[in-house]
Parts: C-alpha cells; sequence; structure tokens
C-alpha cells in the first residue's frame, strides 16, 4: 500500500466515524494550491465542518495529531477561506476538527473540533 492509498484508508474510516456521529459528507479531497487540500468537507447540523485527517501505522514516531503543524494548520486556514469564498452558498458556522487515527496495536480514532 502506498502513502496515497494509505492516506485515503484513513479518511474512508474517518468519515465513516463522521456518518455514524451524525455527521453528513459534502465533499472530499478538496485542492486549493500544491499546499492546501481539505481531506472532508462535513455537514453537523448548521455547521460546516473542515476535517484534516492524519493516519499513522502506529505510534512508534509520534501521534497522527502531532503532525499538525503551524505550517500546516495556517494551509488548512487558507483552504477554509478559500471554499468560503468561492461557494455560492454561504455558511455562517463553520470549524476545522482533526482526526487522529492510528491502526495497531488496535484502530483509535481521536476527534478534535474546533481547533
Amino acid at each position: 500500500m502506498n502513502k496515497r492509498e494509505f492516506g485515503a484508508k484513513g479518511e474512508d474510516l474517518a468519515c465513516e466515524y463522521l456518518i455514524k456521529n451524525g455527521y453528513e459528507i459534502i465533499d472530499r479531497n478538496v485542492h486549493f494550491s500544491r499546499f492546501c487540500e481539505i481531506d472532508i468537507i462535513a455537514k453537523q447540523k448548521d455547521t460546516l465542518v473542515f476535517v484534516e485527517v492524519k493516519t499513522r501505522k502506529s505510534n512508534d514516531f509520534g501521534t497522527p495529531l502531532e503532525a499538525i503543524t503551524k505550517t500546516k494548520y495556517n494551509n488548512i486556514k487558507t483552504g477554509v477561506f478559500s471554499y468560503i469564498n468561492e461557494t455560492p452558498v454561504k455558511h455562517k458556522n463553520f470549524r476545522i476538527d482533526v482526526i487522529g487515527i492510528t491502526l495497531q496495536p488496535e484502530l483509535k480514532i481521536q476527534h478534535l473540533k474546533s481547533i
């Protein structure tokens, strides 16, 4: 499994988790530049949720959530504001969430809201 396939597997697991928790998936892998991609755009009630997904096989080299650097966060914010400005339907409520997935020794999903 290459890096792209591994990331897609993590995003699939994140989508399943979100759907089970009452979210509606709006879009996936929305690119705004070579530096900015929103992994999942979902809706929870009247809130648009932009989700960054980080997947790791294990925590041997750090947790998935530790991979969200200041630069990565700023790139995500750029994408969020681009999406909001380009979308014909204006959303008053939105937030950025992060989902960290660790596959081994057992599947663990961490969901941080409003980072």
